[in-house]
């Protein structure tokens, strides 16, 4: 995928410079709605497992909070991907379909991206970092109740998608994709990772889901490869 994106971008010579690594849930959402939106962009990807971010190079010329994704618009940086989704929108480079310029649909999405940050984006990054990543890392295992208690945290979001959020509609905001979708799916995914599979539970997310990823295809599988490649669960995979 890399490869291939840095042979389109290097013949548009785009002014748009997106650092990001695909292992990061807000990078690999910004990666599909840029494609989805026909974006041309430099590709500028970023080895997080390499501490590449973590340079003082990064933080002095690329991000100075040292985290993707993040853009520099022809010397202009900025970074955190919702404050980039709308910087972006506000320039006419996302399309209306994903991000809403009408103000009462556009705070519909907002809504959800205000409402997920700190509740679905945080109960399950926490679960994938404490079940995988971390054990990586120190080599050591969380003990089966912390286990536990995370998981319960991260149900209890999930449960709200599915009871609330998915309750009467099709998409998280109404019957059509928006960039909230794509924003809660990645963070969905990364789970996998952890072996998690939030289908046993969650029919509405399972089929959900399903439409997201049919909706942003071939973006959302090349986005997701790396993750379906370490769950060892492909994207047609079965219960």
């Amino acid at each position: 995928v890399q490869r291939q994106s840095a042979k389109l971008t290097s013949q548009t010579m785009s002014s748009l410079k997106f650092y990001y690594d695909l292992m990061s849930q807000p990078s690999r959402a910004l990666f599909i709605i840029f494609r989805l939106s026909g974006m041309q962009f430099e590709d500028c990807v970023v080895a997080l497992r390499n501490g590449e971010h973590l340079t003082d190079e990064f933080k002095l010329n690329i991000n100075r909070f040292q985290r993707v994704p993040c853009i520099n618009d022809n010397g202009y940086k900025l970074a955190e991907s919702v404050a980039i989704l709308r910087y972006l929108s506000a320039k006419g480079e996302i399309p209306e379909i994903l991000y809403p310029k009408y103000f009462a649909k556009q705070a519909r999405v907002d809504e959800f991206l205000e409402w997920q940050h700190t509740t679905l984006r945080v109960t399950c990054a926490m679960y994938f970092r404490t079940i995988w990543l971390d054990p990586l890392l120190t080599g050591r295992s969380p003990k089966e109740d912390k286990i536990e208690k995370l998981r319960m945290h991260m149900e209890r979001n999930l449960d709200i998608i599915e009871q609330v959020w998915l309750a009467k509609s099709e998409f998280l905001t109404g019957s059509t994709l928006t960039v909230a979708d794509i924003f809660a799916a990645c963070e969905i995914e990364q789970t996998r990772m952890a072996d998690y599979d939030v289908r046993i539970k969650f029919p509405k997310i399972r089929a959900w889901l399903k439409r997201v990823r049919h909706s942003c295809n071939p973006h959302y599988d090349a986005a997701h490869a790396f993750v379906y490649k370490i769950s060892g669960t492909g994207p047609q995979a079965k219960l």
